[in-house]
């Protein structure tokens, strides 16, 4: 900087030389020496003012620290020994959509913000705003059917089927932390069928209790594989507890559910009227439905399963035939179910059911029982229902099961080793027994089945499924009457967006 002053003192004499070099042979005045160095030292005082004002942009750029150019945030540092926010409801399961996060993973993602608008998940994308407040995810699933019967006394059930377990689409989503819905419509009957459609709100009561209202039409939380989606089954039917242990009105109805959470488990009550069928000329009718599932035993590598659960319904004028005809060996079979014959009259059901169970490793184990009166009119005793059954699984490429302790139920797996990346996927035998008694009725039959199947996940979103099922059954109503048993074999592609 002392160079920069000397160069513009020499500057300065420069410009001063021709007013002194004007008249070489007369000498200057002194008056004109005296103009002249009034001139000069008003030029310096305006260099000395410029050089002033740039000396001091010099140091505030020098202090000031250096402006890097815009990036996207880093992802948020966590602790070895802390964990993950954002982690899902296992670490076996497969992240969560928009309408199913925790308040925590709600929370996370709210306020850490990728800045990303897309990122793709578990098949499909999931769209979020930049500031995080606004998330939307399409949703669908394809699950499809193929059924061969065979060994029955009538040929009638000796059958090959083709068909669609379900073909949805549909979308969620969220605003904010507390906010969220879903919707699904199912196209599997070659008919539109609105199935999951509801909003919700979230919220934490302190840290370790939760809590969310859904609001729409619901799907029931009834029972271990009752609660569990029909794309995450761990075999192609539903158990006989979970297909007759029901309410009238079935798998879905329009109400509300508040549902608890804490570490260890949930709790849900329901109270809803029928499904969606568009008939408001008469009353509907109403139920009330709990649930609650405990974890007493809570591990990385094991989970110890406990819940129970109930329902009350009142049914409508409209809604008093009890005739039941239900799966015994496979879904596209219409010949092949345990009959209750034909039953009208009824005002009235109560249901309930345990749950017992878990998993060690890759292995599990899950018993369910229910009964369910079904009150008559006219002082007639009530009909009563029975189910059990007893299933298990082993992942041979110690994948653990989709356990999910957060709903008590099965979902999606998070594949160790998925297909699409050189993997093997995750391979799982089956096995499970269950039984069903309409007995209490004199049309009422009574049966039972045995199935081994096979399930091979490619990732965490498709799969194939194998079922070979050995049924019995002893129907006293309806074309099939009489004891009679045989085989199916049953397979399904699937996959879940």
């Amino acid at each position: 900087m002392t160079s920069f002053r000397t160069g513009c003192a020499a500057l300065a004499l420069i410009v001063a030389t021709p007013a002194l070099a004007q008249s070489p042979t007369t000498p200057p005045s002194d008056a004109d020496l005296a103009t002249l160095v009034r001139a000069q030292a008003a030029e310096i005082a305006a260099l000395k003012a410029r050089l002033d004002r740039l000396e001091g942009a010099t140091a505030v750029a020098q202090a000031a620290p250096p402006v890097a150019a815009p990036a996207q945030a880093p992802a948020p540092q966590v602790a070895q020994n802390e964990p993950r926010r954002t982690i899902p409801f296992a670490p076996q399961l497969a992240p969560p959509g928009p309408a199913d996060r925790s308040v925590t993973q709600a929370i996370a993602a709210r306020e850490n913000p990728s800045g990303l608008t897309t990122e793709w998940g578990a098949g499909l994308p999931v769209f979020h705003s930049a500031d995080g407040v606004y998330t939307f995810k399409p949703r669908g699933r394809i699950l499809t059917d193929v059924s061969s019967s065979f060994g029955s006394k009538y040929d009638g059930r000796n059958i090959t089927t083709t068909g669609m377990r379900a073909l949805r689409l549909g979308l969620e989503g969220g605003v904010g932390t507390h906010f969220f819905y879903q919707f699904e419509s199912d196209f599997s009957e070659n008919e539109v069928d609105v199935v999951t459609a509801f909003v919700g709100w979230r919220n934490r009561i302190k840290p370790g209790l939760d809590y969310d209202v859904r609001a729409g039409h619901l799907f029931n939380d009834r029972g271990f594989e009752g609660s569990t989606g029909s794309d995450s089954t761990p075999f192609l039917e539903r158990t006989t507890v979970a297909t007759a242990i029901i309410p009238q009105r079935g798998f879905y109805g329009i109400g509300v559910m508040p549902r608890l959470f804490w570490k260890t488990g949930h709790a849900s009550i329901t109270l809803t009227g029928d499904r969606i069928d568009g008939v408001q000329t008469v009353g509907d009718s109403r139920t009330v439905l709990a649930r609650a599932h405990w974890n007493p035993i809570k591990t990385d590598n094991g989970v110890l399963h406990l819940g129970a659960w109930g329902f009350d319904e009142s049914l409508s004028s409209v809604a008093g035939s009890l005739t039941r005809n239900t799966v015994i060996g496979g879904r596209f079979n219409g010949a092949l179910r345990v009959s209750s014959g034909t039953l009208t009259g009824g005002t009235g059901t109560t249901g309930y059911g345990i749950e017992v169970g878990g998993y060690r490793g890759p292995l599990w184990v899950m018993g369910e029982a229910g009964r369910r009166n079904a009150r008559l009119d006219a002082g007639r005793s009530d009909f009563v229902s029975k189910a059990w059954s007893v299933s298990g699984g082993l992942f041979l490429t110690g994948d653990l099961p989709p356990y999910n302790p957060r709903l008590g139920s099965f979902g999606q797996p998070k594949v160790l080793k998925p297909t699409f990346d050189g993997g093997v996927g995750a391979i799982e035998l089956t096995a499970r027994y269950e039984s069903l008694d309409y007995t209490d009725l004199l049309t009422g039959g009574e049966g039972w089945a045995a199935t081994l199947g096979v399930n091979w996940y490619l990732n965490s979103f498709t799969r194939f499924q194998v079922n070979a099922i050995q049924w019995d059954t002893d129907n006293r109503a309806g074309a099939f009457t009489g004891g009679d048993s045989g085989q199916t074999l049953s397979a399904r592609v699937g996959v879940t967006f």
